[in-house]
């Protein structure tokens, strides 16, 4: 009862703070814009995997989540064809996306399903190169909970399907202020680029060093500054350190509604990785049959050419031959 009592009196206390400044901003003619735009941006992520993920995936989801303090890690879902539950999920964890991963064929293949629950879009991507943090061993290191810098490369709007994947990144990816676990820090930044047709993921961390007095005087009078280049900003050294994960998304398809509806995009150049492993063993058998006929014909000529002891066409007699000689 006390946890309610104290919810709702911080409740009537900020209603009363916000009609006090509604009156005070009515009176100037002026309404605070960044206010409402506050209010309005509330992100939370559900982040779950399904049943049959390897190690790798696990320790990729433990990265995500611990890269973005607006997340909420979930239990694996049980089932792979009723992905519409993920919705009801959401709305249970007070959730408005969800960022799905889907094991197929004991681990081997995994996709990436984004969605903006209720109402969608979804957009479903094959995952490939995976390196976690634990393989990377990397030196960068960022705070836990902070904000970080969102990269998007100049291709993301040239195309209609990329622009609305581009949306959906922002919201997964992108730390609203209103997140009670985030810090108030920006120290790393995560790039996004478009390459082959594919979406490659990297993170940095952002590293200020301070510049050695040498350099500041080189600078200072190579500038004509006799404060050094403070003035200008120019004291610190700025540098991207690789923090990890890594990954590359290649898109399939994009629905119109969350895990359901209308197919509204598809990838019409993707190739999927069981036709690319059959693609594999039809080639290694075609070898092993090429092999096997060329025995046969070389079996074949030996026998016409009467090389063979049993088989085959019989060789000749000769009259000059021992046998007939000294018969």
């Amino acid at each position: 009862m006390s946890a309610v009592y104290k919810s709702l009196s911080s409740k009537s206390s900020s209603k009363e703070k916000r009609n006090s400044s509604s009156k005070a901003t009515q009176s100037n003619g002026e309404i605070s814009e960044q206010e409402q735009l506050e209010k309005k941006y509330r992100q939370k992520v559900l982040m779950l995997t399904s049943r049959g993920v390897s190690y790798r995936h696990r320790h990729l989801l433990n990265d995500l989540n611990a890269l973005l303090p607006h997340s909420r890690k979930e239990a694996k879902l049980d089932t792979k064809s009723r992905l519409y539950q993920l919705n009801e999920l959401a709305e249970l964890y007070n959730c408005n996306n969800v960022l799905f991963f889907e094991a197929r064929k004991g681990g081997k293949d995994l996709y990436a399903w984004m969605s903006k629950a209720p109402n969608g879009p979804t957009v479903k991507m094959h995952l490939q190169n995976l390196h976690t943090m634990e393989e990377l061993h990397m030196t960068g290191n960022c705070l836990k909970g902070s904000r970080p810098i969102l990269s998007f490369d100049s291709t993301f709007d040239t195309q209609p399907h990329l622009e609305v994947i581009k949306e959906l990144l922002m919201h997964i990816f992108g730390v609203p202020k209103s997140s009670r676990k985030r810090k108030p820090f920006i120290d790393h930044v995560m790039g996004f680029t478009v390459a082959e047709g594919r979406i490659w993921i990297r993170c940095y961390q952002i590293d200020e060093t301070e510049k050695h007095g040498k350099e500041l005087n080189g600078q200072s009078k190579a500038n004509g500054d006799a404060s050094g280049g403070q003035a200008n900003g120019q004291d610190t050294d700025m540098k991207l350190i690789e923090i990890g994960p890594r990954f590359v998304l290649t898109p399939i398809v994009i629905l119109e509604s969350s895990f359901g509806g209308p197919v509204i995009y598809e990838n019409r150049e993707f190739v999927s990785p069981n036709q690319v492993r059959a693609n594999m063993r039809l080639a290694r058998a075609g070898k092993r049959n090429l092999r096997a006929d060329q025995g046969a014909e070389s079996k074949f000529k030996r026998g016409e050419l009467g090389l063979k002891t049993f088989g085959g066409r019989k060789k000749e007699k000769d009259a000059l031959d021992d046998q007939a000689l000294f018969a």
